[in-house]
């Protein structure tokens, strides 16, 4: 067990040094780590991963961490993943949260930026492709992504498109198969959280609580964070919108998850004690809901009925990020340095053996050399 939660701390601790471009890509480079490279577990059940995943809240990449933490090496392993995958991105944002306290201004990071965003596209596009392969068991299933992605590009709610498509597609194939299958009967469990306190004063107190309510209602990915965030402290007069704005970007260009940005803030409101507690606030729920919904997970998956809603759901999942690798490209590929450093790292992932790591390590070199001219 030490060796296996030795393992697991190594490869999370890497993906939390070079998880660049958002949970898409987070889940990319996991996919090729864990089930490409490691063989921790099958393409399939992975996939049965990031459909659970995604329906409860939290940061999707980093409770993915976790729970392949679980499968490898059990509850500590779960731990030890999240752990491991949050820390490097943890003290990265704390420092440049010091020199922005300290400065008011941020290092120039732009150029390397600007080289890794093209290059992410290719890993997401290559484990859409992967996963589609397995998702899409039968011409219905396709259908459902289809009907997903658009929906999707159309800006329907991520949530509401992955708890429709399950519900639809659960309906379907219990209707289609009812005349020949015995089905099991599951009995659903609904867990409601409830917030109603009103924060008078910033102390470390209200900064863990603050985050504590957003880590537990967080549904969806950290692109919707500034959102859940500028309600709970701009309109309360904790920061200034610029000043919101400057810590979402910093969780954007760092490596690791975007909540990491709750680490900035909290050295921004309340020093170094302010950023320990809400850094532990906004993941905390992630920790306990996976810890209590990965013992299900292989019973969900025998139970034919809910076998069926985890195959539309995962379908939905790989159109959602077919969705976003969209929106991704059609914001980045604004012009020709960066379209050939996303033609250079979709050659470099589909026809070499150069891992999702390296691709974001020469993305980001391409981006500042190419800056330089």
């Amino acid at each position: 067990m030490n060796g296996r939660l030795k393992e697991v701390a190594l490869v999370f601790f890497k993906l939390g040094c070079f998880a660049f471009g958002g949970p898409a890509a987070h889940i990319a480079m996991m996919e090729d780590e864990i089930v490409v490279k490691r063989k921790w577990m099958t393409r399939d059940y992975f996939l049965d991963l990031i459909g659970t995943t995604n329906l409860i809240p939290g940061p999707n990449s980093t409770e993915m961490t976790m729970h392949c933490g679980y499968e490898r090496a059990g509850k500590v392993g779960l731990f030890v993943a999240g752990a491991a995958f949050i820390f490097p991105a943890t003290i990265i944002t704390a420092l440049l949260a010091y020199l922005y306290v300290e400065y008011g201004q941020l290092p120039q990071v732009e150029p390397f930026v600007f080289g890794i965003k093209p290059a992410v596209l290719a890993i997401i596009a290559s484990a859409v492709i992967k996963l589609g392969k397995k998702a899409i068991k039968t011409t219905e299933l396709a259908i459902l992504g289809v009907l997903v992605l658009l929906a999707s590009l159309l800006g329907v709610n991520e949530i509401l498109a992955l708890l429709s498509a399950g519900i639809f597609g659960l309906l379907y194939f219990y209707v289609k198969e009812k005349s020949t299958s015995n089905l099991n009967g599951v009995s659903p469990l609904f867990l409601t959280l409830g917030f109603g306190t009103s924060m008078l004063k910033v102390s470390v107190f209200n900064v863990f609580f603050v985050f504590l309510k957003v880590g537990a209602i967080l549904y969806g990915s950290g692109y919707v964070l500034f959102a859940y965030l500028d309600a709970e402290l701009v309109t309360k007069g904790w920061l200034t919108r610029p000043e919101l704005i400057d810590a979402i970007a910093v969780g954007q260009f760092t490596p690791g998850p975007v909540l990491s940005t709750s680490t900035f803030i909290g050295y921004q409101l309340s020093g170094f004690y302010g950023a320990l507690v809400a850094t532990a606030g906004i993941f905390l729920p992630s920790f306990l809901f996976v810890l209590i919904l990965n013992p299900f997970i292989d019973k969900m998956r025998k139970s034919k009925l809910l076998r069926y809603f985890l195959d539309a759901v995962n379908v939905a999942a790989v159109a959602v990020m077919l969705a976003v690798l969209f929106v991704m490209a059609k914001e980045t590929l604004l012009d020709w340095k960066a379209i050939a450093i996303a033609i250079t790292a979709t050659y470099l992932v589909f026809a070499t053996k150069v891992g999702p790591i390296w691709v974001i390590v020469i993305g980001a070199i391409l981006g500042y050399a190419i800056n330089l001219f």
